[in-house]
């Protein structure tokens, strides 16, 4: 099963190459990876996405907990949550029908187009994963994808709960 834990750690040199080694070592894979600094420059928060049953979540939620510069593990699929990931694509778009095609599908997911090359348009779409395939899937079928670049999966919990430092 497809799992987000989100980590609020402080924001020190080698925190992350520490998460990431014990994911490695203990040969969890990392589906998605994102992070950056939270409202404290002082703490960094790192979504992570994973599969693997409610044993080795727990697993792996004990082991994060136990580095030193960790403060907070939550899995964020235990609770309600809003979940988005951020996708740049973009597509062959050389003649009228394919444009238009393109801006078609563009306008049903609500994404955006964000450059117009000769010959190519630049796409984008913030929502979630499933979301996310199911405009690639569409695309596909309207034309030739040149590249894709995806942000990963980022989570916040619904309601007054927030993952803080202590």
């Amino acid at each position: 099963m497809r799992r987000i834990l989100s980590i609020l750690l402080e924001n020190e040199p080698g925190a992350l190459s520490r998460i990431v080694g014990l994911f490695s070592q203990r040969a969890y894979n990392i589906d998605s990876l994102t992070v950056g600094t939270t409202d404290d420059q002082s703490l960094s928060r790192i979504t992570v996405t994973t599969k693997g049953d409610d044993r080795i979540v727990e697993q792996i939620t004990k082991q994060v907990n136990k580095l030193v510069d960790v403060l907070k593990v939550i899995d964020l699929t235990e609770m309600s949550h809003i979940e988005r990931e951020l996708l740049l694509v973009k597509v062959f778009a050389k003649d009228e029908a394919t444009r238009a095609a393109v801006t078609r599908v563009v306008d049903v997911f609500q994404g955006a187009i964000l450059d117009m090359g000769r010959q190519s348009y630049s796409l984008q779409l913030v929502s979630s994963t499933d979301k996310i395939e199911s405009f690639l899937d569409t695309l596909r079928h309207e034309t030739d994808i040149i590249e894709v670049v995806r942000s990963g999966a980022v989570g916040i919990g619904r309601g007054d709960k927030a993952l803080k430092a202590k």
